[in-house]
Formats: structure tokens, sequence, C-alpha cells
């Protein structure tokens, strides 16, 4: 008995001990803000995860990557041109289809798009920003100023017009979304990083 004490009591011991961290344990671990998957599943709008959280913004900046999932192609053709959603804010403290500032995106003319996509009291307009290339992170952000949103993918800028009343973008955050009318014909992974 006091031999199988002594032998579990040792084990212990060793067990601790392998545990211990060490210095080079730490350095493998990235500071600064991670990317997060975003995932819209086969069928569905809406992407994992989805909290609600409220903002207060007069820049949304942030690192976006897509992979081969956002190549798709709609039931109906016309419905190919509807702008996914990827990434933005309410304004106003009002709900985003009054009021909000998003980047959006689509596939359509065999290239991924991204585009400043905005409601102004309930109506909405859009514009094309850019193209981008599946696979490489491309740096994007939302400027507020009282008059206009600032939408900028790399070095490629478009201004759009903003009528909200709150001096910065007070509202709730908005995250992938795909449609339009149609839902997401496969699973459809984005990575977004905030800076």
């Amino acid at each position: 008995m006091l031999v199988q004490k002594i032998i579990v009591g040792s084990m212990v011991i060793v067990s601790l001990a392998s545990c211990k961290k060490t210095a080079d344990d730490t350095a493998n671990v990235p500071a600064g803000p991670q990317f997060i998957k975003y995932t819209i599943r086969a069928g569905q709008q809406f992407c994992d995860p989805n909290d609600f959280k409220q903002t207060d913004y007069t820049e949304l900046k942030f690192i976006a990557r897509f992979d081969s999932s956002a190549v798709y192609q709609t039931l109906s053709q016309a419905n190919q041109l509807d702008i996914n959603k990827l990434y933005g804010f309410s304004d106003n403290n009002a709900e985003h289809q009054q009021f909000s500032a998003r980047i959006g995106w689509r596939w359509s003319g065999g290239a991924l798009r991204l585009f400043g996509y905005i409601y102004n009291n309930g109506i909405r307009d859009f514009e094309e920003i850019t193209i981008i290339s599946i696979g490489e992170e491309h740096t994007c952000s939302i400027k507020v100023t009282s008059a206009s949103y600032i939408f900028s993918v790399g070095n490629t800028s478009k201004t759009m017009l903003r009528t909200s009343t709150t001096a910065t973008a007070k509202g709730y955050k908005l995250y992938p979304y795909f449609g339009g009318d149609e839902k997401a014909p496969h699973d459809i992974n984005v990575w977004i990083k905030e800076l």
C-alpha cells in the first residue's frame, strides 16, 4: 500500500512538472486582434456567430478574407446581381433598413466585387468600390462624417451621402449576410479582423 502511494505521488509530481509553461509556449500566441471566421450555412442568410453589439463609430476598419466559397450561382439569374453584406453598422439609433452603412459583396461577371451599401431614411443606395481577389487579405473601412460615408478597400475609396443626425454612427453591428431574395446555395465562409 505504501509503495502504491509513493508511485501515485511520483506520477502526480512528474505530471505537474511536464505541464510547466516556458517562455517559448507564449511566444506562439499572436498579440492583438484575431480573425473571426463567419459562416453563412447553406439555406440560410445570417451568419454564425451573429451577436448583438451596440456601436458608436467614427470609423470601422477591418481586414476581410474570402475563400472559394464566395463563388456561387443563384437559382434565378436576376438574383446574381443582388448584393450580399460583408460588415458594417446601423446608424442614427435606428433599424438598419432605415439608416446604415455596410460594405457589400457579390460574385458576378467572374469576379468578387465589393460595394458601398447604405440606407438613408429607408432609401437604399449602393456603389461598386472595387474587385478583389479570393484568398487574399483586404483592408476595408467605413469612415463617418456629418454628411458622408467614405468606403475604402485598399487604396480605392467611394464617398456616399449620410443623412443621419447623430454626430457619430450610433447603432448596432451588422455581420455577413447572404441575399437578396435567395438564401446561400452552400456554406460560405469569410474571415474578418477588426483593426
